[in-house]
């Protein structure tokens, strides 16, 4: 059973705060609709204080059910699902999540785009988030929009919120 639980505040410290005293009531906590990036900072902030299982869904459930949905597809194409090349609009919490999890699977090419274009390692504007993702991604150096990024793709994830990407 789970109990919806809203909290009026957007306030890092408070989340944190509340879910901690709330712990003893719940065998696991799962976040929900916290933007990026205060979602990275709150989900290991609550990993760090609880002894239970902690899932921000947006992140975790995204990520999850495109990994199962890539090797599902890649099974039925009689494809390596590593050598595909992956375009993933979207740089906030879904998005880097989908990112970590095919990295680690073993993908080799993946461009992400949030709302000023490829996520690469000469831009200046990307917070430390995206900065990371930056030097784990776009091995081909691309440079550009959504364009530049879909040329020669394999596979279109749009996670993104906004309305239009660059």
């Amino acid at each position: 059973d789970s109990i919806p639980i809203v909290l009026d505040t957007k306030d890092p410290d408070e989340i944190v705060e509340t879910i901690v005293r709330l712990r003893p009531t719940f065998g696991a906590v799962n976040l929900e609709d916290i933007s990026a990036t205060r979602c990275f900072e709150i989900e290991r902030r609550v990993i760090e204080a609880l002894d239970c299982p902690v899932m921000h869904d947006d992140q975790h459930g995204t990520a999850i059910v495109v990994l199962a949905a890539l090797l599902g597809a890649s099974k039925v194409l009689d494809r390596d699902m590593n050598a595909l090349k992956i375009v993933i609009s979207g740089a906030g919490a879904a998005g880097i999540a989908c990112a970590n999890i095919l990295l680690a699977k073993g993908v080799r090419d993946i461009t992400v785009l949030d709302s000023k274009g490829i996520v690469g390692t000469e831009r200046g504007d990307l917070n430390a988030f995206k900065a990371d993702l930056a030097t784990r991604t776009n091995p081909r150096g691309l440079r550009g929009g959504l364009a530049e990024a879909l040329d020669g793709a394999d596979v279109f994830m749009g996670v993104s919120d906004r309305k239009s990407v660059v």
